[in-house]
């Protein structure tokens, strides 16, 4: 399939801002497109007018546009699991104290589509719109484990073990080993693998084909569980999953009859 230039570009150029570079220059985007200075002026005017990009009169730099802000609620809004999801993550939250998360897999890496922040600790690190990394997150675990051989395959070919904290997996045998323990025991643990000092757990939730379509998670302080609090809350979160699992069939068949 042919792919058109311009709108590769204009999307690139969109990919270029993050949390850490909300604001650029037109020297700084033609450097990192290896584009001449007056094509990516006709990218950003055409985005700018399309509200995609904006530019800070004061200082001359771009920035994302409200656009992307409007587009992207309209796409939350738009799923379904999350609107299911809602009432009991507060619920859990509400009980446990805890950060409540819901993420969806989105290519190599976990998307957070949804945060209940906990009464008891405040997780600062998550926020809905954030990426995660497979390989040391407990939803990003739950979302590969249950693929299919070739699937899993697939995403970890090639992966980037970047190590987050001495606890951190490395090499694909252990986390192959890892994901084989989430299969076996229905559950996945993130402990301190991708912040230090935070413990999370997370249970697949799935669709009406028996497919895992996201991960339901808990975030604590590690000081703050034992054992045996690990092993109430992971059934807490199983019993939720399921009850998710369930509305989200009984919401497809709903729709099939209408």
């Amino acid at each position: 399939m042919p792919i058109i230039q311009a709108v590769d570009r204009a999307l690139r150029i969109l990919d270029l801002f993050n949390k850490y570079e909300k604001e650029l220059k037109i020297n700084d985007i033609s450097l990192r497109m290896g584009l001449h200075k007056s094509t990516v002026h006709s990218l950003l005017k055409t985005l700018q007018q399309h509200s995609y990009i904006e530019q800070n009169l004061d200082n001359g730099k771009y920035k994302l546009g409200m656009k992307l802000f409007e587009r992207g609620n309209f796409f939350i809004n738009s799923l379904s699991i999350r609107t299911i999801s809602k009432k009991h993550q507060i619920e859990i939250s509400k009980i446990t104290g805890n950060t409540t998360h819901l993420v969806i897999l989105d290519g190599k890496e976990g998307v957070y589509i949804d945060k209940v922040e906990g009464s008891a600790d405040t997780i600062q690190y998550s926020s809905i719109g954030r990426r995660i990394p497979i390989h040391c997150s407990a939803e990003g675990k739950t979302l590969l484990a249950f693929k299919g051989k070739e699937e899993m395959r697939a995403l970890i070919e090639g992966y980037d073990y970047i190590s987050h904290t001495p606890n951190t997996i490395r090499n694909e045998n252990d986390f192959l080993a890892e994901l084989k323990n989430v299969r076996e025991n229905g559950y996945a643990v993130d402990n301190e693998e991708n912040i230090t000092g935070v413990m999370c757990i997370a249970v697949p939730i799935r669709n009406h084909t028996g497919n895992v379509v996201a991960a339901i998670s808990m975030s604590q302080r590690v000081h703050l569980i034992n054992n045996s609090l690990l092993n109430e809350r992971v059934n807490m979160l199983k019993k939720t999953a399921e009850i998710i699992s369930h509305k989200l069939d009984c919401d497809i068949q709903t729709y099939k009859n209408e």
